[in-house]
């Protein structure tokens, strides 16, 4: 999973002529989905964003010391396919994202995760494959891109068994 997180001092995501979320100081995140992700990438992307440093400490002024989750500030994710592209010639190619309802379902497994693992009303979110505007005013600006690292085949297999209670396919008999 790829995320391009934006300190902001505010954030709307509007559909039409509808602001479908808004949010106060916090972090603006847009979320690309890979096909190779899991819910480990999931895992890995919900702390990392929940826990990264990007905001000043209040007492000292001092920066980069504390998260959303040290000032009880907000998230607005959106999600955005188009961070897993390749250009092909001037031409966009998006085979590398993950596809229609398995994306949704990751996508919607990563802001369950980030509720449970915070505050559930500080976690807001755009509409999932729809036309969106989204409005920022970022910070800074401070804009960073973090993507989760690639799993060993162990890793996988490892949640593999987790979710379906099976043990991996053994080619030696």
């Amino acid at each position: 999973m790829k995320a391009i997180i934006q300190r902001v001092t505010s954030a709307s995501v509007t559909v039409g002529d509808e602001i479908v979320s808004s949010i106060g100081r916090g972090l603006c995140v847009l979320v690309g989905i890979s096909a190779d992700d899991n819910a480990n990438d999931v895992d890995w992307l919900a702390r990392k964003l929940l826990n990264i440093r990007l905001f000043e400490e209040a007492g000292t002024g001092k920066r980069w010391m504390q998260s959303v989750t040290d000032q009880q500030l907000e998230v607005l994710c959106v999600s955005q396919f188009t961070l897993y592209h390749r250009l092909k010639g001037n031409r966009p190619d998006f085979s590398r994202a993950m596809q229609g309802t398995e994306a949704q379902e990751l996508y919607g497994t990563l802001l369950t995760k980030l509720r449970d693992l915070y505050l559930a009303d500080r976690i807001k979110d755009g509409r999932f494959g729809a036309m969106m505007q989204v409005h920022i005013q970022n910070d800074g600006p401070v804009t960073l891109e973090i993507e989760s690292p690639p799993q060993t085949e162990q890793q996988k297999q490892k949640l593999q068994r987790s979710t379906t209670g099976s043990k991996p396919q053994s080619n030696i008999e």
